[in-house]
């Protein structure tokens, strides 16, 4: 393992030990930049990271380049970071991924335990209990990134596209789980796409993406409007594993 990857790794094993104690540290996996982490936490109090919108980003990418490459970076699953996470966590990310089992995002991104704080929807819809979710990842865990991860040929997104297209009626709550999905497709569809499964895959995140920007909590508005939280969108490539993020201004 070279020297990049064992700082990260490292980082990944002291960030919640550094926590519980109290402690500043200064890390030098992110792409070198030096993140810092650090906390306060008290009885029944979550750590939090100081690391940037822009850092956790990077770290992201870093991570999926890594997957995509082969390359093993380590994600710290083992008993040791258990222990030290037991009490507190401190996510430098939320992910709003869709339920596929094709698309798990600590694997994607090579993360470990307590890295990512994920809520999983089909076709990555935000409902109440997902709203929540991320409004206490924000407020209680100060989390700064949140990015809206979509994938190529969603079942979610392909049963909303044939509810526009051909009308199809799906049972059970399957047609009311799809229908925040039914505009994404109506926007694809006033482009002329050629494809518009993928098309509405990324008017999903971007809807979604923009929703979140304008509609949210007063609190979450003001994290973003200050530089401390950042929203972006993501598609995964089911055939090269790539993620494009996108939206990310």
């Amino acid at each position: 393992m070279d020297e990049h990857h064992q700082n990260r790794s490292m980082s990944r094993r002291t960030l919640l030990a550094s926590a519980t104690a109290g402690l500043a540290v200064t890390l030098t996996g992110v792409g070198g930049t030096g993140a810092l982490w650090s906390s306060t936490p008290q009885s029944g109090h979550h750590a939090t990271t100081t690391i940037s919108p822009d850092q956790a980003l990077h770290r992201l990418k870093e991570g999926n380049e890594a997957f995509l490459s082969g390359r093993t970076i380590n994600p710290d699953t083992g008993g040791k970071r258990r222990h030290e996470i037991a009490q507190a966590q401190a996510p430098f990310a939320v992910i709003i991924s869709c339920s596929d089992s094709r698309v798990p995002p600590e694997i994607l991104f090579q993360e470990g335990l307590g890295e990512l704080f994920v809520i999983r929807n089909a076709g990555n819809t935000v409902d109440t209990a997902a709203m929540g979710s991320l409004e206490y990842a924000v407020a209680e865990l100060g989390v700064p990134l949140v990015v809206v991860l979509g994938h190529e040929r969603c079942g979610a997104v392909g049963a909303a596209v044939a509810i526009v297209e051909k009308g199809e009626a799906f049972p059970g709550s399957i047609g009311r789980m799809v229908e925040p999905i039914i505009p994404a497709v109506l926007d694809a569809r006033r482009g002329g796409v050629a494809d518009l499964l993928d098309a509405s895959v990324r008017a999903n995140v971007s809807r979604t993406v923009n929703r979140l920007r304008q509609a949210s909590e007063p609190f979450v508005l003001e994290r973003i409007k200050s530089g401390k939280l950042k929203i972006v969108g993501a598609r995964y490539d089911l055939d090269d594993g790539k993620i494009d993020f996108f939206n990310e201004a």
